[in-house]
């Protein structure tokens, strides 16, 4: 074999071996792997609510992506538009995942119209949104934690991540490596704002993403359930307490 036939099979085995070095380093690992927090159990379930066609549409056994628009649904175009383009067409299809719009009886019409607008794009296969008494919603929020409130009209932009066991899911540490750096105090996400396209692309869609590694993983056999980052903030809830 000749020298140019050695640097042509040299050449072609690097660009072979190259991506699936590049996807080993990118695979999660299983010995740091840190599932997405859990900050609150027992979201209040949604078997008091139901579809326009009288289905129950339940959080549990699901991985749900939960909202709120409340008593003028049209009013949160934007806000169903973003969370339509950066997180429902993302997940559409996966196993179990779904996103669930809690409104007050008699919106019917409204969610019409709002639906008219998510259709210009797609359909909408695992997209729901149920109707129940207003103090249900109430109920419901309340078994949140967030520091969000609903505003009078029972909305808000803000929607929430509840896993197959109905844990809320989220950040309990929310800071960047910067503000550990500087010594910023801890803070936490356990909402995303629709509004903010930054957060639904580079917050939630991650988080979405580490859920379904988490439930994989599970099914799998390998997924370790403790998190470096969950056994820190406990120690640091303990000291508090």
């Amino acid at each position: 074999m000749n020298f140019k036939n050695i640097k042509k099979t040299s050449t072609l085995l690097i660009l072979f071996f190259l991506p699936v070095i590049f996807l080993l380093f990118l695979y999660p690992s299983t010995h740091n792997y840190n599932a997405l927090d859990s900050i609150k159990k027992d979201v209040l379930e949604t078997s008091a609510f139901a579809t326009e066609d009288g289905e129950t549409i339940l959080l549990e056994n699901n991985i749900t992506v939960l909202g709120f628009f409340g008593l003028e649904p049209i009013e949160n175009a934007t806000s169903a538009l973003n969370l339509k383009e950066l997180i429902y067409d993302k997940f559409k299809g996966f196993k179990r995942f779904q996103i669930l719009i809690l409104l007050p009886n008699g919106v019917e019409e409204q969610v019409k119209l709002l639906k008219l607008e998510l259709l210009k794009y797609d359909e909408l296969k695992y997209w729901h949104f149920i109707y129940g008494d207003q103090q249900d919603i109430i109920k419901v929020f309340n078994s949140l934690k967030t520091k969000e409130i609903l505003n009078t009209d029972f909305a808000t932009n803000h929607v929430f991540i509840v896993d197959k066991e109905r844990n809320q899911r989220g950040r309990l540490d929310d800071r960047t490596e910067r503000e550990i750096e500087k010594g910023a105090a801890l803070y936490e996400m356990s909402s995303y704002d629709c509004i903010e396209v930054a957060v639904l692309k580079n917050k939630m869609s991650e988080d979405i993403r580490i859920l379904f590694t988490e439930y994989r993983q599970k099914r799998k056999g390998t997924f370790n359930s403790a998190s470096r980052r969950d056994d820190a903030l406990k120690a640091q809830d303990d000291e508090k307490n």
